[in-house]
């Protein structure tokens, strides 16, 4: 095979990067795709056009927030509309920054009241 030629290039990189190609085999929790990472973006690529021409950059900005959360919901397992009517609901009684961080997704469970 000639270095040079498309074969003898993919050669070399599938040589440089087969460590990372076979890192999923060293331990049995990282999983073969990233099928679920995939599928929370897909939304955002069929509606690219939708949203190509925002009003502002702040309106950008905060579609994005939005969007954000409601994803990190959905990874966590949460309902997205429960999960941010208990936000919106919380987010104005809050009195420091500190408490922001009760109302991650991922903590969320922990912070609802008995």
């Amino acid at each position: 095979m000639l270095p040079k030629s498309a074969l003898g290039k993919a050669l070399h990189y599938l040589d440089h990067q087969w460590p990372r190609l076979t890192r999923f085999l060293d331990d049995g929790l990282i999983p073969l795709d990233n099928n679920p990472a995939e599928n929370a973006i897909r939304p955002f690529v069929v509606g690219r056009k939708n949203w190509l021409f925002s009003h502002t950059p702040s309106g950008a900005q905060a579609s994005a927030a939005i969007y954000s959360l409601i994803e990190t919901a959905k990874a966590n397992g949460l309902s997205p509309y429960e999960y941010l009517q208990h936000v919106f609901e919380t987010l104005p009684t809050l009195n420091n920054d500190d408490e922001l961080n009760t109302l991650l997704p991922w903590q969320w469970k922990e912070t609802l009241p008995v």
